[in-house]
């Protein structure tokens, strides 16, 4: 074995990992004052650990809060959105809200299934 591959490891010792799936939220917001949206967050987060069933990983918004984006992964979009949807569910401002779950990462020929929240 070379000094770089000791330092480095063989690549026998890289291994795959299983396909992540990946859940969006996409909804309206229509403030500036994240409050609301940073309990929305934790609660997702401890959701999704209770559940085993992935991880929660950061939001988008633009700076006028019109709207806003957040986004999960884990090895299966519909534990994921098990785990997730009474939350939702129980949030006023995901009301209306697009949950996109990807089967696979996000990719243009990635199978995906489009829940509306009412």
């Amino acid at each position: 074995m070379g000094v770089l591959s000791k330092l480095l490891g063989s690549r026998k010792a890289v291994h795959k990992s299983p396909a992540q799936h990946e859940v969006i939220v996409h909804f309206l917001y229509g403030s500036t004052n994240l409050q609301y949206v940073y309990a929305l967050e934790d609660l997702l987060r401890i959701a999704l650990s209770e559940a085993a069933a992935g991880e929660y990983d950061g939001r988008e918004m633009p700076e006028d809060g019109s709207d806003g984006k957040l986004y999960m992964y884990g090895p299966d979009a519909e534990a994921l959105y098990r785990a997730i949807s009474p939350v939702l569910a129980a949030c006023p401002f995901m009301h209306g809200a697009t949950v996109t779950l990807h089967f696979g990462p996000a990719k243009r020929k990635t199978p995906k299934r489009v829940i509306q929240i009412p």
